[in-house]
């Protein structure tokens, strides 16, 4: 009989070093299986298509919700994110651990539909770090980035409802905690085994 894999989800604020703790989450545990997002928001420098994201018109998403092809969504900053459904669910049956790299709207829509998701919220050392790394990004308008600043305090007061909180300060440090949360539930293979 085979085993049903493992959803687990890794949030926070914009910014806060999500996207570079699951690449080398990736990298370190090839058991694990990303789900790319779908969104509507224009790609950024060096991102692509199928990779980082599934970029579509704002029809194609709104299709997608109508179909319930999508596993969860949320608006985020003027712009639409989302799960797609057929492709999780596939891996999930095959015995694949996915990660989700999602915002918080959609973590609660995953931790409610899927109660056995393992939930890790990730947050900046403190709230001027986390200015500069939005800053330092040099992709986002000011715009942008005081919505990003606005949005990310409402989330940081939403960490607790998480299996998890992680500081991200140092990478490698904020990896091996993530890992050590993971290992208690699921079967990742050790770095360095004993």
């Amino acid at each position: 009989m085979m085993t049903k894999g493992k959803l687990i989800v890794i949030t926070g604020p914009s910014g806060v070093g999500k996207g570079t703790l699951v690449r080398e989450l990736l990298n370190r545990h090839r058991e694990l299986t990303l789900s790319i997002s779908m969104t509507t928001r224009d790609p950024r420098p060096g991102e692509v298509e199928g990779q980082d994201y599934y970029f579509v018109t704002r029809e194609q998403f709104a299709e997608m919700i109508q179909a319930g092809s999508l596993l969860e969504w949320a608006e985020y900053t003027g712009n639409y994110y989302g799960t797609p459904r057929q492709q999780v669910e596939e891996k999930l049956a095959q015995g694949r651990d996915i990660i989700l790299e999602i915002e918080l709207l959609g973590a609660r829509q995953i931790k409610s539909s899927f109660p056995n998701t393992r939930s890790i919220f990730i947050l900046p050392p403190n709230f001027s770090e986390l200015e500069r790394r939005l800053r330092n990004r040099g992709n986002d308008s000011e715009t942008t980035i005081n919505k990003r600043l606005e949005r990310a305090q409402i989330e940081i007061q939403a960490a607790s409802e998480f299996d998890d909180q992680i500081v991200n300060d140092d990478l490698e440090q904020t990896l091996q905690l993530v890992e050590a949360a993971l290992l208690g539930n699921f079967s990742l293979k050790s770095q360095n085994p004993d």
